[in-house]
C-alpha cells in the first residue's frame, strides 16, 4: 500500500492536475483528495484535445470508478463548486468520479469576497475570499459545511455572523478610505445582508446536496476506512511550496499550507508514511507580487510566457517567468520530504540556443546554495547560474527519455544532481499522452 501526495514545489501553476489526472488511472488510487486551499486554485487537464480547468474539484474527477475527496483544510465557494459540477455534468453526463465532501470544510460567502477585494490588493490575491474564509477558520467563526444540512440551520448561522462582518467591512472601508463610488461597484449591501447571503447561496448549497454523485460526511474515516481495505490514496495541493504561510516567502503566500504537513491537518488520516512526488516546471514562474531572484523581466521572458501559456488559470493574470531555479526544489526537497519530480513543459524551452539554471546566491559576499525565504536577502542575491545548451524539434512525439535530444537530457540530469532525487516523470505538451515516465 503505497498512498502518494502530489504538491508543487516551486510557486504554484506546476501542472500538477496533469500528472495528477496521469496517476489517477492506476487502479490501485481509489480515491483522490484535495487537502488545502479553495478556488484560488486552478488545475488544467487535456483530454482529447479538450481542456477542463477545476479550482475546487480534484483533477481525479475525469474518473468514474473514483471517489474524489474535498478534505477539511479546504474552504469552499459553495456557487463555485455547484457550477464546476453543472460544467462536468454537462460535459461527462454522469461518467465521473463521485464526490465526497468533509463536514468540517469550512464556506467562502460573499463577505468574504467583499473583505478580500477590500484588503488583499498589496499582496495581490486571487480576490476570491480565501484569506478572510481562512481568518473566520481561525478566528472561530466560520461556518461549515456541515451546517448547511438543513437551510434553517444554514440560515441560523449566517444571521449569527452578519454583524460582524458588516463591522469588519466598515472598519476596512475606513482604513482603506474606499471612495462612494468604489463602494457601490462593491455592491457591498447585497454581500452582507444575511437575508441576501442566505439567497445567493442556499440554491447553490441545495443542488449539490441533492446531486446524486455528491455526498457528505466525515472525510477522515472515509479514508481511514479506505486504507483498512488495502486502497491507495492520491493526495492533491494546490498552490505550492514557497506559497504556503508558514514556509513560503512570507507575506505573498496563500493562507494554508500547501507543503506535506497540509496533508494530515486538512484530511484527518493518521500520521503514517507517504511517498511524496514533487512538481516542477522547467523553469519558474510566479504570479502577483514577491521577490523573483532569476525573473526575466524582458523579451525573453515574454517569450516563455507567450510559449507556455502562462497565464493564470484563476485569474487570467500574466505569469512572471525566469529561469528554473534549483536552490528553491532544494528547499522544496527539505520541507516535503520529496521521493521523486515531475517535470513539466520542458517542451516550451525548445529552440532557445542556450539556457540557464540557477543553482547557488551569493549574498552580502557569501556562496550560499540554501534557498532562504527572507525577503531582504532574496532582493540582495546575485544569482550563481549554470549554463546549457538548448536543444531544437518538437519534444512532444517522444515516447520514452532516450527520445529526447541529447541536451534535454542533460538539462533533467542537472536536475537530478543538483536536487538528490530522480526526475520520473517528463511532460512533453499538454495532452495526456504527452508524459514520459522513467
Amino acid at each position: 500500500m503505497t498512498n502518494l501526495v502530489i504538491l508543487g514545489t516551486q510557486w504554484g501553476d506546476e501542472g500538477k492536475g496533469k500528472i495528477v489526472d496521469a496517476l489517477a488511472a492506476e487502479a490501485r488510487f481509489v480515491a483522490v483528495v484535495r487537502y488545502q486551499g479553495g478556488n484560488n486554485a486552478g488545475h488544467t487537464v487535456v483530454v482529447n484535445n479538450q481542456s477542463h480547468a477545476f479550482h475546487l474539484l480534484p483533477s481525479g474527477v475525469l474518473y468514474p470508478d473514483k471517489t474524489c475527496v474535498i478534505g477539511n483544510g479546504v474552504v469552499i465557494d459553495p456557487l463555485v463548486l455547484r457550477d464546476e459540477m453543472v460544467a462536468l455534468e454537462s460535459r461527462l453526463g454522469s461518467a465521473h468520479a463521485r464526490l465526497l465532501i468533509s463536514d468540517k470544510a469550512h464556506l467562502i460567502l460573499p463577505w468574504h469576497v467583499l473583505r478580500d477585494r477590500l484588503s488583499g490588493g498589496a499582496i495581490g490575491t486571487t480576490g476570491r475570499g480565501i484569506g478572510p474564509a481562512y481568518m473566520d477558520y481561525v478566528g472561530r467563526r466560520g461556518i461549515r459545511w456541515g451546517d448547511t444540512k438543513d437551510r434553517e440551520r444554514f440560515g441560523r448561522r449566517v444571521a449569527e455572523e452578519a454583524a460582524w462582518n458588516r463591522a469588519e467591512v466598515e472598519a476596512l472601508l475606513g482604513f482603506y478610505q474606499v471612495s462612494r463610488e468604489k463602494q457601490e461597484e462593491l455592491t457591498i449591501e447585497a454581500a452582507l445582508s444575511s437575508q441576501s447571503v442566505l439567497q445567493q447561496c442556499w440554491p447553490a448549497i441545495e443542488a449539490l446536496r441533492n446531486n446524486a454523485t455528491v455526498s457528505s460526511g466525515d472525510a477522515g474515516s472515509f479514508l481511514d476506512e479506505v486504507r483498512q481495505r488495502g486502497g491507495d490514496i492520491l493526495f492533491e495541493g494546490a498552490q505550492a511550496t514557497l506559497l504556503d504561510i508558514a514556509h513560503g516567502t512570507y507575506p505573498y503566500v496563500t493562507s494554508s499550507h500547501p507543503t506535506l504537513g497540509g496533508v494530515y491537518v486538512g484530511t484527518g488520516i493518521r500520521p503514517d508514511p507517504l511517498r511524496v512526488l514533487g512538481v516542477a516546471k522547467a523553469y519558474t514562474t510566479r504570479v502577483g507580487a514577491g521577490p523573483f531572484p532569476t525573473e526575466l523581466d524582458n523579451e525573453l521572458g515574454s517569450r516563455i510566457r507567450e510559449l507556455g501559456h502562462e497565464y493564470g488559470t484563476t485569474t487570467g493574470r500574466p505569469r512572471r517567468c525566469g529561469w528554473l531555479d534549483l536552490t528553491i526544489l532544494r528547499y522544496a526537497r527539505r520541507v516535503n520530504g520529496l521521493d521523486a519530480l515531475a517535470l513539466t513543459k520542458l517542451d516550451v524551452l525548445a529552440g532557445l540556443p542556450s539556457l540557464r539554471v540557477a543553482v547557488a546566491y551569493r549574498i552580502g559576499g557569501e556562496l550560499t546554495r540554501t534557498f532562504t525565504v527572507d525577503e531582504d536577502e532574496l532582493a540582495a542575491a546575485d544569482v550563481v547560474y549554470e549554463e546549457l545548451e538548448g536543444w531544437e524539434g518538437d519534444l512532444g512525439k517522444a515516447r520514452r527519455f532516450v527520445d529526447l535530444p541529447a541536451q534535454a537530457r542533460t538539462y533533467v540530469q542537472l536536475i537530478e544532481d543538483e536536487v538528490g532525487i530522480p526526475v520520473e516523470m517528463i511532460s512533453t505538451g499538454p495532452g495526456r499522452e504527452q508524459l514520459l515516465r522513467r
